[in-house]
C-alpha cells in the first residue's frame, strides 16, 4: 500500500511505529521499498556519505534534485521526502517555495524536509499553502553545525529544552505534518512526542518517538568515517562488500573469472577464417 501523509498520521494515531531510512539512488530505493519501509528520506547527508564532503553545507539544489529523481523512480510504496539543502530556503519565503516546488516537480518527491523551528515558520506556512507537505527538523540541525559549534546533543538545559518544545509546537502550528527530532535526550523527545498531534521521527532521540530514521550506510556499516552514538549496525555489509571485492580481484588475477559460463560462444570456423 502506498504510504502518504495520511497513512503516516494514521500510524501515530494507532501507535504503529513509523520507519524511515535514507536512500540516494534507484537500486537502494528499490531494496528499501521492497522491505516495506514507510518513508525514504533523500537526505542532504548524501554530501558526506555519497559525495565525500565533511558536512552537508556544500550540497546544492542540483545535487538534491539529481538524487531525488533516482530514488523516486525506485520507490513505489514508500513516501519519498527530499531534504531542502543549505541556503535553499533560509534566504526568503519566495526561494523556499520555489525550491520546494522543484524537489516535487523535478525530483518527484512527495514531501520536503527543512531544518529549523520557529525561525522557519513563515517558510513552512508558505510551502504548505502551495500544497507541498513539509517535514520539520529540530534539535541537532546539521546545516547549523557552525552555529552550534559542532555536532552535539540539543535540549539538555532547561532553556534549551523549553526552546525545543516551543519549536516543535511552532512547526506543528505552521502546518508541518511530521517533525524529525535529532540528538535530543530521550525523555524530552518522549515528552514532545506525547504532546504533539503530528508524528515525531527520532534519530538519536530514543524509542519514545513515533518513528525512527537512520542513514542506511550507517546501519549497514558501510560508512566508516565516524559512527554516531545513536547508530546501531544491523549488518556488516561494508565488510561483506570488501570481501567480495577481494575475491573478485583474486579471481581476475588467477584467470578463473570469467569462467566458461560467463562467456559468449562463436564458431571455430569463423575464427579460422580471420586473417
Amino acid at each position: 500500500m502506498k504510504n502518504t501523509v495520511l497513512t503516516i498520521q494514521k500510524q501515530k494515531n494507532e501507535h504503529d511505529k513509523i520507519t524511515m531510512l535514507t536512500a540516494y539512488d534507484y537500486s537502494m530505493a528499490k531494496l528499501i521499498d521492497a522491505a516495506g519501509v514507510n518513508s525514504i528520506l533523500v537526505g542532504d547527508s548524501l554530501g558526506m556519505v555519497m559525495l565525500g564532503y565533511k558536512d552537508t553545507l556544500s550540497v546544492t539544489m542540483e545535487d538534491m534534485i539529481h538524487h531525488t529523481k533516482a530514488v523516486s523512480r525506485g520507490a513505489e510504496n514508500a513516501l519519498v521526502v527530499a531534504d531542502m539543502p543549505f541556503m535553499s530556503y533560509q534566504t526568503s519565503v519566495y526561494d523556499a517555495v520555489q525550491n520546494a516546488g522543484r524537489l516535487i516537480k523535478e525530483g518527484g518527491a512527495q514531501a520536503v524536509k527543512l531544518e529549523g523551528g520557529a525561525s522557519v515558520v513563515p517558510q513552512i506556512k508558505a510551502i504548505v499553502e502551495a500544497s507541498i507537505p513539509v517535514v520539520a527538523h529540530i534539535g541537532l540541525t546539521p546545516q547549523s553545525v557552525n552555529a552550534f559549534g559542532g555536532f552535539r546533543v540539543q535540549g539538555k538545559s532547561e532553556a534549551e529544552a523549553q526552546k525545543l518544545y516551543d519549536d516543535a509546537r511552532a512547526v506543528e502550528a505552521a502546518g508541518a505534518f511530521c517533525v524529525v527530532l535529532e540528538c535530543v535526550p530521550a525523555a524530552l523527545a518522549e515528552f514532545i512526542s506525547s504532546r504533539l498531534s503530528i508524528p515525531t521521527i527520532g534519530i538519536g532521540a530514543g524509542a519514545g518517538c513515533d518513528g525512527q530514521v537512520l542513514v542506511y550506510q550507517d546501519m549497514l556499516k558501510m560508512f566508516s568515517d565516524f559512527k554516531p552514538k545513536f547508530v546501531k549496525h544491523f549488518a556488516d555489509i561494508g565488510q561483506e562488500m570488501k570481501n567480495a571485492f577481494t575475491a573478485y580481484i583474486e579471481e581476475v588475477k588467477a584467470g578463473t573469472f570469467p569462467a566458461k559460463e560467463h562467456c559468449f560462444a562463436i564458431s571455430d570456423d569463423i575464427i579460422n577464417k580471420l586473417y
